[in-house]
């Protein structure tokens, strides 16, 4: 029992080391936060969705939803106060972005999904390339955070994750990554 709370005080001291180390990097000018938006139920989205009228799409259900202010709360606690959020148009990663509550949301083009048209994959890809490498030169101390897809994730750094998963990326100054690290949903 003493070496097991030992063992529980050794690790709750480091965390506060590890913890600063995500905030630190994304103040840095070659780290990127990107995430999958939160659980919505089910695959793509219904026949006939429309962009313009959430109620079409695949959205975050009461699960997601809680979710995502999770996630916002997580992030605070390792220390991100400051960030520059970003997201997809579709409803689930705006409702996440949103519910992450660290600032204003902008919609970003290169964030949308293509999933009904995987052979934009590459094209949409080198577009979130460029949108990474001029947003990471004028963004100061604040972290760059950005909400997409699953797809969008894939063809970024190779990889699929979970929904809520982010993925801390170094990137090069052409905005490809040259390394990353998965955090999962907390």
């Amino acid at each position: 029992m003493k070496r097991w709370l030992s063992a529980l005080l050794g690790l709750m001291l480091a965390l506060p080391l590890y913890a600063g180390e995500l905030a630190e990097r994304l103040k840095g000018p070659n780290h990127v936060l990107l995430m999958r938006h939160a659980y919505a139920p089910g695959v793509g989205d219904p026949p006939g969705y429309s962009l313009e009228k959430c109620e079409s799409q695949r959205i975050l259900n009461d699960e997601g939803k809680q979710q995502s202010v999770r996630i916002g709360q997580w992030l605070r606690a390792q220390g991100v106060a400051k960030a520059d959020v970003y997201a997809s148009i579709w409803c689930r990663c705006r409702q996440t972005a949103e519910r992450l509550a660290l600032g204003p949301i902008t919609i970003e083009p290169s964030l949308a999904s293509f999933f009904d048209t995987p052979e934009q994959a590459a094209a949409q890809n080198k577009r979130l390339q460029d949108f990474v490498a001029v947003s990471l030169k004028s963004k100061g101390d604040r972290a760059l955070i950005l909400v997409t897809h699953h797809v969008n994730i894939r063809e970024f750094m190779g990889k699929d994750i979970g929904s809520g998963d982010m993925v801390l990326a170094r990137v090069n100054a052409q905005g490809k990554v040259l390394e990353y690290k998965i955090y999962p949903s907390p």
